[in-house]
């Protein structure tokens, strides 16, 4: 069995998995890498029936004790039964009641809808994948049917129309959703499963998943059954890992937005102001570029190659931490902002 003190991603990437990946890489290219990587990666393929079954008794247990599983949008510590209502929003369940009986048991549920894919996921290839379905209570399962995935806070439940998957799940649900996005591609757009806005450089991300991952840190739980899956050697193990469990912040360098928890240090600055500092699209399209910053910019310049300002902004105005600066002309060029006695620079390129 893994030891969760054995697995922790903290501090660089898992070895030997991404030996050799460039790490150099943003955008669209750090994205259409770490694609061909977890694709090519994953060289078993589980049945639905009863391998997966199998393996979230193992992916999906609790540390303290083993013979639970913990259930995804739970949030009740008490155990079945206990003959009161709120038996289906249970956070454990032991793990060998599984099947299809509300009365205590629990079932697969996929954070991606089957119905939702293009073509529906079936119980093969996506439909199938263990990093994207989790242990769930039969009856919370059911409530929460195909809904699209919503804002809201606190326990999971119905919300606006949607579906909040809770506080404790909601960067679990992220992450499995860009994770299924890489993977699959257009048959698990997040967009089909995700409300709200998108980001500017890829109309398929919701800017809902890039908040709850910066929100809701990797657990010692995500942990565990990245690590575990990700071993081709282990019984059901597929092979492959998620990254974005691996480093929230690949996320950040994809489709910039709030700027996520950086397991690796990738960032590689020493002070907070700077390293809370996001820059996106870059490569920027349509001409302009988003500024995220948890700190009020005073000044914003953009210089050339050849050190001439071509923009300079004042007292920039923003809007939910970001800015955004317009009319860029074509090129490569640096980004200076200001905030008090903090300056940073950025990297910019503009098709």
């Amino acid at each position: 069995m893994l030891s969760l003190g054995a697995i922790a991603q903290d501090g660089a990437p898992a070895s030997p998995y991404y030996d050799g990946f460039n790490f150099e890489q943003t955008g669209t290219a750090l994205k259409n890498s770490l694609s061909t990587k977890i694709t090519n990666t994953h060289v078993n393929e589980l049945s639905y029936t009863p391998e997966v079954w199998e393996a979230l008794k193992i992916t999906d247990q609790d540390p303290d004790a083993s013979n639970y599983v913990f259930l995804l949008y739970g949030y009740s510590d008490n155990v079945c039964p206990n003959n009161s209502s709120n038996d289906d929003y249970h956070r454990r369940r032991l793990k060998n009641d599984n099947g299809g009986d509300p009365n205590c048991e629990w079932n697969r549920e996929h954070v991606y809808p089957q119905s939702l894919g293009n073509p529906e996921l079936g119980q093969v290839g996506a439909g199938a994948d263990a990093h994207h379905l989790r242990a769930c209570d039969v009856d919370f399962n059911g409530d929460r049917a195909n809904k699209k995935y919503n804002t809201g806070s606190g326990n999971a439940g119905n919300s606006g129309g949607g579906w909040y998957p809770g506080d404790e799940w909601k960067g679990d649900v992220a992450r499995i959703l860009m994770y299924m996005y890489l993977h699959y591609g257009e048959q698990c757009l997040p967009t089909n499963v995700v409300m709200g806005g998108t980001v500017p450089s890829d109309s398929n991300m919701p800017e809902l998943l890039l908040q709850w991952n910066a929100e809701d840190p990797v657990s010692e739980h995500e942990d565990y059954r990245n690590t575990y899956l990700g071993n081709a050697n282990n019984n059901y193990g597929q092979g492959n890992r998620n990254p974005f469990i691996d480093n929230p912040y690949l996320a950040t360098l994809i489709w910039g937005g709030p700027v996520a928890q950086d397991r690796w240090a990738m960032a590689s600055i020493e002070d907070y102001f700077t390293t809370n500092l996001s820059v996106y699209p870059n490569p920027a399209t349509a001409h302009e570029v988003n500024i995220y910053s948890e700190v009020e910019l005073e000044e914003i310049q953009l210089i050339n190659l050849n050190g001439q300002i071509i923009q300079y902004i004042q007292q920039p105005k923003a809007e939910s931490n970001t800015y955004t600066i317009e009319n860029l002309p074509s090129g490569f060029y640096m980004l200076k902002v200001a905030s008090d006695k903090n300056t940073a620079v950025k990297k910019v390129i503009v098709n």
